[in-house]
């Protein structure tokens, strides 16, 4: 009802501004007519209300403070009757928390004052490539979301509402349940789906090189650094930063990252003048960063900067009638990859699927099947071929490795009566499997030395 009196209503500029101070509007309109964009303005939220009843629009771009309102009943009233139109707010500099406000309201972005024409322009850009971006979400890098359940469906909506506007994304989820996936379809539904994609596992970096591999470096600003490098933010440049287990970060580095988020500017390292960088934020992990912030372990301003908006990934036990179809797209994948027909699971194996817990979520759902492919004689799949572990059903994390004697960890490993037991050997295979089979960072979220770690996989034959 509401779009169909939308598309009645005769067609206005391109962009309603709204400022109550003259001289702004009259910037804002001669920055926006330099770009090509006819424009409307109003001074007041009546006014604004009055013109978004008569007109149509593409972007409106609002002050916060009006004489008779503010910014946020603006976006509120376009988001209950025009929820199409983006919108945008002007915030006073340094009013963060204005701005974080208005984005959890449901604006599209925001630019402070004094606003910088190319910080104007970008914005502009990304809203009305808005227009073009796909309605509902598909594929991710050669990725989806398989299943019909109402937990996923529910997560494809907030997908698809979330990848029109630009606040920044906390994914919260357990290990396996497809963050990156969820955060490349944000991305390619988005206005910046032309731009770069940039994931980077904030764990696997060291953190010696973690400030040069963010915000690059300058020739001659350490040893070995023989050439100019840009950091990832730069990579991502007008597209889409992806900070997968962001938890990892050490504080050192989160008050830089915090500062680089806030001024949208990085300083590569050795450089002596900050640059300008356009991305988009987002941000997941499977640890509980509102516990990691009380513990002393995560920066509260940056968990609140990061985490404006928070999506939950249902964990895979929480919706089984998904695993037939995921079970079936897997296989496809499987027999893609190898050449052949996709094997087929028989009855009892959709009910065993079903009925386990997978604490690995869907990662280990690809496992199982891939090695059942390998154990399995002819083109149909048992429940004895996939022979699920009983260990594998439980659901609560490991608990982290631990001597109970820090002086003799060394010696860990040669005396301890649990090393051959399939438990230690799940938690250790899963940890490496999360980590991409990067040991030291395994070894290090396990809370062993690499040592010991190499000791377990040379006495399992796993070297």
């Amino acid at each position: 009802m509401i779009r169909s009196e939308r598309r009645n209503r005769p067609v206005g500029a391109d962009v309603l501004v709204v400022d109550d101070e003259e001289d702004i509007r009259e910037v804002l309109e001669l920055s926006l007519l330099r770009m090509g964009l006819a424009c409307d303005t109003a001074g007041t939220v009546a006014d604004a209300r009055r013109l978004l009843g008569d007109k149509t629009y593409r972007l409106c771009l609002t002050d916060m403070r009006l004489p008779d309102g503010d910014g946020l009943e603006l976006v509120a009233h376009i988001q209950a009757h025009i929820p199409g139109l983006p919108v945008a707010v002007i915030t006073a500099f340094g009013s963060i928390e204005t701005a974080i406000r208005a984005l959890k309201c449901g604006a599209f972005d925001f630019v402070t004052k004094p606003v910088e024409l190319k910080a104007l322009r970008e914005l502009v850009s990304h809203a009305l490539n808005l227009q073009t971006a796909p309605a509902t979400p598909g594929g991710a890098g050669g990725r989806s979301l398989i299943g019909s359940s109402a937990a996923l469906e529910h997560l494809r909506a907030q997908i698809a509402k979330l990848a029109r506007n630009q606040a920044p994304v906390f994914i919260q989820g357990e290990s396996g349940t497809g963050k990156e996936v969820i955060a490349r379809l944000i991305h390619e539904l988005g206005p910046r789906a032309a731009a770069p994609f940039v994931p980077v596992n904030c764990g696997a970096i060291s953190p010696e090189l973690m400030e040069s591999e963010f915000f690059g470096h300058r020739k001659g600003s350490f040893t070995g650094a023989v050439f100019d490098k840009d950091g990832l933010f730069q990579a991502a440049r007008g597209g889409t930063l992806f900070l997968d287990e962001v938890a990892d970060l050490p504080l050192a580095m989160q008050v830089k990252l915090l500062r680089a988020i806030q001024e949208r500017a990085v300083r590569p390292v050795g450089a002596h003048a900050e640059e300008s960088v356009d991305v988009r934020i987002l941000s997941a992990s499977h640890r509980d960063l509102a516990q990691l912030v009380a513990d002393g372990k995560f920066r509260q301003d940056l968990y609140f900067r990061i985490n404006v908006i928070t999506l939950r990934v249902p964990p895979l036990r929480e919706r089984p009638e998904d695993v037939p179809d995921l079970a079936n797209h897997i296989l496809a994948r499987l027999a893609e990859r190898e050449g052949g027909t996709p094997r087929r699971l028989t009855a009892g194996a959709i009910a065993a699927l079903r009925q386990h817990a997978f604490p690995g979520n869907v990662r280990e759902l690809e496992n199982l099947l891939e090695r059942a492919c390998a154990l399995c004689d002819g083109d149909e799949i048992t429940a004895d071929d996939i022979n699920l572990h009983p260990t594998e059903g439980i659901a609560q994390p490991f608990p982290p490795f631990a001597s109970g004697n820090p002086l003799h960890d060394h010696d860990r490993g040669e005396h301890d009566p649990d090393i051959d037991s399939d438990d230690e050997r799940i938690r250790v295979l899963r940890m490496l499997d999360d980590t991409r089979w990067n040991r030291s960072e395994a070894a290090r979220r396990l809370g062993m030395t690499l040592r010991q770690l190499r000791y377990r996989l040379e006495k399992w034959g796993m070297e």
